[in-house]
């Protein structure tokens, strides 16, 4: 019998190793993480060409995503003859048939996202900053709660922001009916006030699939780079939650800011490896192709370098897309690390075996039925 068992473990061995990741693009966090003891990483690519801010020759100072069709290039695609083969779609149609056939035909360790990426409407603080000038905010006017008028901390939208908001809003309505552009699956936003009221009076309000509601989440690390500038402090999440009753709040959200200090501020490299861990949540938990994301100049700036974007700054109220390409490294295992699980493998197996048979153990008769 015991022979008879080592065998079966053994026939069953290579299952205990096996990881099927799926077609479906979702990668659990413990599936992005481990391989059964193993290391992997997610690795971005920005397929380029399909885009203008993903073209170099692109003036960001002077692009406004609202006039060129969210800079979607004008171009056939291999999937063109089959998809449209008398040409009545529209160009984001074409896009969207080509993306999907792109998940379709991956390996199942790729994954492909169009993300569309939203710095918020202009706030108080940007106002004030232009006002004293980027030196004086800085170094004096930046970590005060306000100037005695108007407060800057979690800073609110100005009526120029809230101008800014809503013709984002007209876009998407016109991009949405007559250029069929597809609406997004997911909605992530800053738990900043800015973040999140830009992303309410952007998408709330328009013809959406019933599939596809605006359900938002927010996510404390899509917040802006932090500093000891008051306007990089959150509110409490009661308060946003008063504010933004329809938002949801990823698991773990805390009631108070425990990432802003008021003394110090955050380096760069933690800021990249924060926008690393965000996206790396994102491309491993959620199914969706489409997906909005509203934030923070600074923030968007380290996720595009996350997604080996090239540079491209954004103004207040402006957004860029993406197609990305994400792929899973699992970083294999050494042979001896093989084995030495295996044999933990089996004498598991062996002693549930004989528990389950009613053995027992005790110091005087070892391995005797009890």
């Amino acid at each position: 019998m015991l022979a008879t068992s080592v065998l079966v473990l053994l026939s069953l061995s290579s299952s205990c190793f096996a990881w099927e990741w799926g077609k479906s693009g979702k990668w659990s966090r413990k599936e992005r993480t481990t391989c059964h003891g193993g290391e992997s990483t997610i690795n971005y690519t920005t397929i380029s060409g399909f885009f203008q801010q993903d073209d170099p020759a692109t003036d960001p100072k002077s692009f406004d995503y609202t006039e060129s069709n969210y800079g979607l290039i004008e171009r056939p695609y291999p999937t063109d003859n089959k998809f449209d083969p008398n040409g009545k779609k529209t160009q984001w149609e074409r896009f969207a048939y080509y993306v999907n056939t792109l998940n379709r035909d991956c390996d199942k360790n790729t994954q492909y996202k169009v993300l569309f990426m939203a710095r918020h409407g202009e706030g108080y603080h940007n106002a004030a900053e232009s006002y004293y000038g980027t030196p004086a905010w800085n170094c004096y006017w930046g970590p005060l709660e306000g100037n005695g008028t108007t407060v800057w901390r979690d800073a609110q939208l100005t009526e120029a922001g809230i101008a800014q908001c809503t013709k984002a809003n007209n876009f998407w309505k016109h991009a949405l009916a007559v250029e069929k552009i597809p609406a997004p699956q997911s909605y992530y936003s800053s738990p900043l006030i800015r973040s999140a009221t830009t992303a309410n009076l952007t998408f709330n309000g328009l013809n959406l699939p019933a599939e596809r509601p605006f359900a938002p989440t927010v996510k404390e690390f899509l917040r802006e780079g932090i500093s000891m500038r008051t306007c990089d402090e959150r509110s409490n999440k009661t308060y946003v939650q008063s504010l933004l009753p329809a938002f949801i709040f990823e698991e773990g959200f805390a009631e108070d800011d425990e990432l802003w200090k008021g003394y110090e501020g955050e380096t760069a490299e933690a800021q990249l490896q924060r926008a690393k861990a965000v996206l790396d949540d994102i491309f491993s938990s959620d199914d969706g192709t489409w997906v909005s994301i509203t934030s923070h100049s600074g923030q968007i700036r380290a996720c595009l370098k996350v997604l080996n974007h090239i540079e491209f700054g954004l103004s207040t109220g402006q957004a860029i897309p993406a197609l990305v390409k994400a792929v899973v490294d699992l970083r294999k295992f050494t042979t001896d690390h093989q084995y030495s699980r295996l044999w933990m493998c089996l004498l598991k197996c062996l002693f549930d075996y004989f528990i389950n048979r009613g053995y027992g153990y005790n110091n005087n008769n070892a391995g005797v039925k009890a």
